[in-house]
């Protein structure tokens, strides 16, 4: 992983003086993140210093307009919105460990953002056909019950969303929104997201098997208004 800047003063003997203690305090700021994300965040972040280094520009401090075209970059070659964002979670936590202002704060790069999130949304989900056929024989399967209604919608929805499982389990009615295009739903925290700065994914409508049309049976049938989306059913046919 990329080594974490140094807490720095411009005094030599203020250094010298603190030596213990600005070690321990090192240690305690890299204790602030779980290894799994300060694993990531080195990743991220020596890919954007790459990045950087090929275009010739600066990476530490970083420049709105370079993660902006470095956002914008990473999307034109395939990555997900979800995956720019904690690209941009790395960058800004760098930033703040070196006292350096965080260029992921500039309107410019959310405005990016926001417009790659926007756009991918819009051009639909680009799925494998056997895994979509996997899928659907899947969808097929499940019983004409509540619990088969459930099962349909998370199958769906799981599939369209690429969302993981405990993604999915911590959704909240309160987190979609259906549009006329689809579904719009808030990811509120993730593993890969300490900040909890969250994530809008667009799930587009289907013609065959739809996530929304699937998701709106489940809540109908299930007399869900509010709370948690998916819930356990029980022997009676009943929601918990």
């Amino acid at each position: 992983m990329t080594a974490l800047p140094a807490i720095q003063d411009t005094s030599f003997a203020v250094q010298t003086a603190l030596a213990p203690d600005l070690a321990a305090a090192v240690d305690y700021a890299r204790a602030e993140k779980a290894p799994l994300t300060r694993k990531a965040y080195g990743s991220d972040y020596r890919l954007f210093r790459a990045w950087c280094e090929a275009k010739g520009v600066a990476s530490l401090p970083a420049a709105p307009e370079t993660v902006a075209a470095f956002l914008a970059a990473e999307a034109a070659a395939g990555l997900r919105p979800s995956t720019l964002g904690r690209r941009l979670a790395a960058i800004r936590y760098i930033h703040k460990l070196s006292n350096l202002r965080t260029p992921t704060d500039s309107e410019g790069v959310k405005a990016t953002l926001r417009g790659i999130r926007r756009s991918v949304g819009s051009a639909g989900v680009r799925k494998a056909p056997a895994l979509a056929e996997h899928v659907k024989a899947m969808v097929a399967a499940s019983p004409d019950t509540l619990a088969g209604k459930r099962d349909r919608a998370l199958i769906l929805l799981g599939f369209a969303g690429a969302f993981r499982r405990s993604e999915l389990v911590a959704l909240d009615v309160a987190d979609t929104e259906e549009s006329e295009s689809g579904l719009r739903v808030t990811i509120r925290r993730s593993r890969m997201d300490q900040e909890g700065e969250g994530a809008t994914i667009a799930v587009a409508r289907g013609s065959v098997a739809c996530p929304v049309e699937a998701l709106r049976r489940w809540l109908r049938a299930a007399g869900i208004e509010s709370g948690p989306l998916f819930r356990p059913v029980n022997k009676s046919g009943k929601t918990n």
